[in-house]
């Protein structure tokens, strides 16, 4: 295949200018490395579909142009006017202790803006503004380096949702393109839905239902399912954006949660697209993680810049709470120490035991876990958020759902051990508004006598080593130290646990596709009849299929694994659609309006969203 050195054979003279040929020949000549060269090869591949799909898009119009509705944006100069009128906003917001350190870490993201593409991090404590500040570096850093867009990589479709609110508030509704399974149903018609209708009042709906296939919009926030199973995919449809990834600022939030069996591939994805492909990534979150090792295997130049230049001094400014290390408790002594405050949240590890201590709290108390489905979840933590603003009674118990980007303010948190980060993020839910000083907030630490699960063992042991003589937990070196201790004790397999590194090198592009995958491939979904949703299942029955019937009914959904669908299944509580998914019979018997769906299983573990 000629044109893995030669991209000109791709492209015609006015589609890509000579000098441009002849740097991407050189690089990869120069770089001869099969990963590379892999890469390489999707992207072209990702011109050539997308070129195909447009192609036959305008034929099938039979010469109507999309024009008016494909790449009609605002200009990057155009979203910096905006970004610039809300940071005027900002500025002018009175003045005290929070809000000024606030504007410093503002002030250092548009400093760092001028700088080149490359790698970044931003390492910005709960409450200190990350949100608006990593959109103020990622806008002007692309008009500082003539890029084309921006992209955020989020892992939870509720952390997006509160994003991109705050996005379209800023840049407007129509620049902001969400990506992901999760959006709500009518701002996710099928296309075919959409062009039965006038165009009248639905150009701005039409225009986002195309960006979203080949991402050509200024602004696109996806998950890190969509992003990474896309750069490892080979279907045509998931490769189509590929090339428009290129010339982007891409910021991952919460960066730590790449999972760890692929933190390999994903870190040399990212370092491909910085490297090669005129791309700056940003790492942002409070629990940095300690990837300097992994972008040097990748490449000895690759160097990751931290924004923010006084790390430490934020994180001792922003620190709201004090930890507390309670030893080992069991059920009830949790239960009754909840029982004695007004507010409170528990975090623990097993589905199980948080559903047996909140069987021993107070009538009025909330439990969340991933057995309920998302509309589920969100109407409780609306009733919860309601509760905590009006100070009123609110104890809550869940699994570490609770832990990414949810946005509670509790004055009392109790966590049960595990990974650093997870403590971490559970204390983010502390004194979140910074209410309360450090000393009246705090966070509780606690073993069970029902043991760890396996899948946090390493997790657990790398946090003790790391908080072990440490001042604080959410020092900067404590945190290296357990992500360093995290992955000596994964080992290299533990980073790549699918081989998609030693497949890439024979551009098994099949095999790779088949083997990476965020989320577990293993997982089953479970459909939750309601009031609501009792056309559309009857819909889903008949087998009448649509991108917009599968969005809606993913509210209604739970996400099992597989054991816990063929119990379900095999004790006749399930109708079952096809190999990978259920209705759910009897649901007044199978299913709890405080607990969510009835299983047994022990783990906690949530699950990615695409």
């Amino acid at each position: 295949m000629t044109g893995i050195y030669d991209a000109g054979a791709f492209w015609t003279e006015n589609e890509i200018e000579k000098d441009n040929r002849k740097i991407i020949s050189e690089w990869l000549l120069k770089e001869r490395t099969p990963f590379s060269h892999s890469f390489y090869t999707r992207m072209l591949f990702s011109c050539l579909v997308d070129a195909d799909y447009l192609d036959t898009e305008e034929f099938m119009r039979r010469g109507e142009s999309l024009n008016e509705l494909r790449g009609q944006y605002a200009s990057l100069d155009e979203l910096e006017l905006y970004l610039d009128q809300a940071l005027a906003a900002l500025k002018s917001k009175p003045k005290n202790a929070i809000n000024d350190k606030r504007n410093i870490i503002l002030d250092d993201c548009v400093r760092a803006a001028g700088g080149k593409p490359g790698l970044y991090s931003l390492t910005v404590p709960t409450g200190g503004g990350k949100t608006i500040s990593s959109l103020a570096f990622a806008i002007k850093h692309a008009k500082e380096n003539r890029m084309k867009r921006i992209i955020y990589v989020i892992p939870y479709t509720s952390i997006i949702e509160q994003n991109a609110k705050v996005f379209r508030g800023i840049l407007g509704d129509e620049n902001i393109i969400e990506h992901h399974s999760g959006i709500q149903a009518e701002e996710t018609k099928s296309k075919q839905d959409a062009e039965k209708e006038d165009m009248e009042g639905n150009e701005t709906f039409r225009k986002k239902l195309l960006a979203a296939e080949n991402w050509d919009a200024p602004v696109i926030v996806t998950t890190s399912v969509q992003f990474f199973d896309s750069l490892f995919s080979n279907k045509p449809s998931k490769c189509r954006k590929l090339h428009n990834i290129a010339d982007s600022v891409i910021i991952f939030d919460e960066a730590q949660m790449i999972p760890l069996a692929y933190l390999k591939p994903c870190v040399w994805a990212i370092g491909e697209l910085v490297r090669h492909y005129h791309a700056t990534a940003v790492l942002c979150t409070a629990t940095q993680p300690s990837l300097n090792r992994l972008f040097s295997d990748y490449g000895k130049d690759l160097i990751i810049h931290e924004i923010c230049h006084n790390v430490a001094e934020l994180q001792t400014f922003f620190r709201r709470v004090h930890f507390e290390d309670k030893g080992e408790l069991d059920v009830s002594s949790v239960a009754e120490a909840m029982s004695q405050q007004n507010q409170v949240l528990c975090i623990v590890n097993k589905k199980k035991s948080a559903q047996e201590i909140f069987k021993k709290l107070p009538k009025g108390s909330y439990h969340l876990s991933t057995w309920m489905t998302p509309d589920h979840r969100t109407k409780i933590l609306e009733e919860i958020r309601d509760k905590l603003d009006k100070g009123q009674t609110c104890r809550l118990i869940s699994t570490s759902l609770m832990e990414a980007g949810v946005d509670v303010d509790f004055p009392q948190v109790w966590r049960e051990k595990a990974g650093l980060d997870s403590i971490l993020q559970a204390a983010g839910r502390c004194n979140r508004e910074g209410k309360h000083t450090a000393d009246e907030s705090k966070v509780v630490l606690f073993t069970m006598e029902c043991g760890v699960p396996k899948y946090i063992q390493s997790n657990l042991t790398a946090s003790e080593i790391a908080l072990e003589g440490a001042a604080c937990p959410d020092e900067s070196a404590t945190i290296e130290t357990y992500f360093n201790q995290l992955y000596r004790m994964n080992g290299e397999k533990g980073l790549d646990v699918k081989n998609i590194l030693d497949l890439c090198r024979i551009c098994a592009f099949e095999s790779i596709a088949e083997d990476f995958h965020l989320i577990d491939s293993d997982t089953y979904t479970i459909y939750i009849p309601t009031e609501q949703n009792a056309d559309d299942l009857e819909l889903l029955k008949s087998g009448n299929y649509s991108r917009a019937l599968m969005r809606r009914l993913g509210r209604s959904a739970v996400n099992v694994y597989k054991w816990d669908f063929e119990k379900l299944f095999a004790a006749g509580k399930l109708l079952r659609l096809d190999e990978y998914s259920a209705v759910l019979l009897d649901k007044e018997r199978n299913y709890d309006d405080l607990c969510g769906l009835k299983l047994d299983s022990e783990t906690g573990i949530g699950l990615f969203e695409e």
